[in-house]
């Protein structure tokens, strides 16, 4: 029997349904919203409702802090008084309230009260009208930037952790910083690979268009449509990768054995995969889920996925190319996870470095005498990217760094980047893409070489 407080809610969009409980989840479990979006929960969302849920879920998400702001403002009870339910709810209400004009502000209010409801905190239905009506009115505005140190003016203006921006002002300086920010704030292109050159023609016939990638030669990125409910993509024939991972898995090279160190969710491995079809290639990953996830995602037969910790890998044989795309903060990725910079802490990175260094220290065991490994991160925090490659070639004499302009001047001379301007993605013999300078994911990498 359907409960009373669900039939009397019926009318709620399956889109915002599906933003509230995936943004609860993300609230409550530490969930990624990118995974929540396209799992088997939702699949059934049309294409309209879909996206609309995505809108509403990275957009609440992108200017939770914004959001919390103008709520604050509205409401009459502290927020950290307020159930979870009750908050997101708000949460998502204000934000069609104030960054979507299509939609009616009264079905926005109805809604967000249906959300309160639904989630059986009929108690606070009363309260969550009467906040979203104050904000609903035609003179309220975002909160205008707050005066005094620049990194909080930023951390207001494009809604992230003043100690983040700190950082990237000191890393960056204050115009890249704000640039990072201001990227961050809106939808990242969405990059894919053509695996079968007959995929081009069926994404045609399904209404997707794309444009030539600016960094990749191999990448397409999408202009319109969606990639996700087409044939070719559900048979791995497309795949969705942001071009600077692309770049990463390119930077790797061809070889004769290659190991893949921290290989889920697989977007690098397959492109491993397809760029040496006669190598086989190891791809670890010490999570059972992702490394069924990599299996899944990852169909060419010769790559074999192991589930087994990278510092404790029950093998001897050595390999003469090593991937290492280590688990990091993500702080590179926070256009597509803007979750990440709130649960974040800075004391975080340092225990994130020490594990980084333990996998690249274990990797660099099975690098075969002239082999390469290539350490590579989607961080923008240099603890995480040159600190740890420094202090584990300080730990080794067999191992030396390679130039990485030789080795984009080499991508570059076989057709392989597009990008023209080389310097903007050096920092000395480091590779470093920097959203909002490039239409990327922010990616880290070095190349390192063991003697012969």
């Amino acid at each position: 029997m359907t409960p009373p407080s669900l039939s009397r809610v019926s009318s709620i969009s399956r889109a915002r349904t599906a933003a509230f409980d995936i943004l609860l989840r993300v609230v409550r479990h530490n969930a990624y919203a990118s995974e929540l979006l396209y799992s088997g929960r939702h699949s059934s969302l049309s294409s309209a409702d879909h996206r609309l849920a995505t809108q509403i879920v990275q957009g609440v998400l992108r200017w939770r802090s914004r959001l919390d702001e103008e709520i604050a403002a509205a409401s009459s009870r502290p927020l950290e008084k307020l159930d979870p339910e009750v908050l997101e709810a708000l949460r998502v209400g204000t934000y069609q309230l104030v960054y979507l004009d299509r939609i009616p502000r009264h079905a926005i209010i109805n809604e967000s009260v249906g959300l309160v409801k639904r989630a059986r905190k009929n108690s606070a239905a009363a309260f969550v009208n009467a906040v979203l009506r104050k904000l609903s009115k035609p003179d309220t505005r975002l909160a205008s930037a707050a005066a005094g140190d620049q990194a909080g003016t930023l951390s207001q203006r494009f809604a992230h952790p003043p100690w983040l921006i700190d950082r990237w002002m000191a890393e960056f300086g204050e115009q890249t910083a704000a640039r990072i920010c201001a990227y961050n704030q809106h939808p990242p292109p969405t990059a894919i690979r053509l695996r079968d050159p007959d995929a081009a023609q069926e994404l045609r016939d399904a209404g997707v268009k794309y444009s030539p990638g600016s960094l990749v030669s191999v990448a397409r990125v999408v202009d319109f449509g969606d990639v996700t409910r087409t044939g070719a993509f559900e048979q791995g024939r497309v795949l969705i990768q942001d071009e600077a991972s692309q770049l990463i898995a390119a930077l790797l090279g061809r070889g004769r054995r290659l190991l893949d160190c921290c290989s889920a969710p697989g977007g690098k491995t397959s492109f491993l995969a397809d760029r040496n079809p006669d190598s086989p290639i190891l791809a670890v990953e010490v999570h059972p889920h992702r490394a069924r996830l990599t299996r899944k995602l990852v169909r060419q037969t010769n790559v074999h996925v192991v589930c087994a910790d990278v510092c404790q890998l029950p093998i001897v044989s050595n390999f003469d190319r090593v991937l290492v795309d280590v688990p990091c903060s993500g702080t590179g990725t926070l256009a597509r996870n803007p979750e990440i910079k709130w649960r974040l802490k800075p004391e975080d990175l340092a225990e994130l470095a020490l594990r980084q260094l333990a996998i690249l220290e274990s990797s660099m065991r099975h690098v075969a005498p002239g082999g390469r490994l290539l350490y590579s991160s989607c961080s923008l925090e240099p603890e995480e990217n040159r600190g740890v490659v420094a202090r584990a070639l300080a730990k080794s004499r067999h191992f030396k760094l390679i130039s990485m302009r030789e080795q984009l001047e080499g991508l570059a001379d076989q057709g392989d980047l597009s990008w023209p301007d080389l310097d903007s993605l050096l920092e000395g013999d480091y590779l470093r893409t920097v959203p909002g300078i490039h239409p990327c994911d922010g990616f880290f990498a070095a190349v390192i070489a063991r003697d012969e």
